[in-house]
């Protein structure tokens, strides 16, 4: 059976685990990392040596980096609808999670730990706001790719919407200043109303 390790509340953990929840899979996880710790002993830093979560073990294969891991389960778990249809499709819904990696992950980071990891007297107000400022900015390009289709890969979802459905319930859930987007709202509602996502996302800020 696939074995997830990474605790539950964690944005990339929660990739994997959207992931498995859509493809219908059985598997069990470990908390690990955070307040649960082990992501440090050689054991895991043996199979993950960034020390990071998730780690995914299938059998003899194990995998870090949580859009490869959504990627490795979308190809061998087939047929399925998250995997795109052609080899452009394919490309572009690659394009998009590799964004959120690069840009979106960055731009979430500094306004999510000022404000849900950081305690109130600590906090770096100017901080925060230019955060939310750049995050603005990021989730506007999301908007307008998102008026010309209805999920980020095309009209249904796929392997693209995975990891930036994760950043967008934190923009919806943090308690910031939004600009009014509504391409970007109509989709997080319809990612709202998946069994899989409120499940595995949809579970609050810690």
């Amino acid at each position: 059976m696939l074995k997830i390790l990474g605790r539950n509340n964690s944005s990339n953990v929660q990739k994997t685990l959207w992931a498995l929840g859509e493809l219908g899979l059985e598997y069990t996880r470990d908390d690990i990392g955070g307040p649960f710790g082990g992501n440090r002993e050689t054991a895991y830093l043996s199979m993950n040596p960034n020390g990071l979560v998730p780690t995914l073990i299938d059998g003899d294969t194990i995998l870090w980096e949580s859009n490869v891991i959504v990627r490795y389960l979308v190809r061998k778990f087939t047929p399925n609808s998250l995997l795109p249809d052609s080899l452009t499709d394919l490309a572009r819904a690659e394009q998009w999670m590799d964004w959120q990696q690069t840009v979106v992950s960055p731009a979430v980071f500094p306004v999510f730990w000022g404000l849900i990891r950081t305690a109130p007297k600590d906090r770096d107000l100017d901080a925060i706001r230019d955060g939310r400022d750049r995050l603005e900015q990021v989730m506007t390009i999301l908007d307008h790719h998102l008026s010309d289709s209805a999920f980020v890969g095309g009209e249904s979802l796929s392997m693209a919407d995975i990891p930036l459905g994760i950043m967008v319930y934190r923009w919806f859930t943090l308690d910031i200043e939004r600009t009014e987007l509504p391409s970007l709202y109509r989709w997080y509602q319809q990612l709202a109303d998946r069994p899989a996502f409120k499940d595995n996302v949809m579970i609050g800020l810690t």
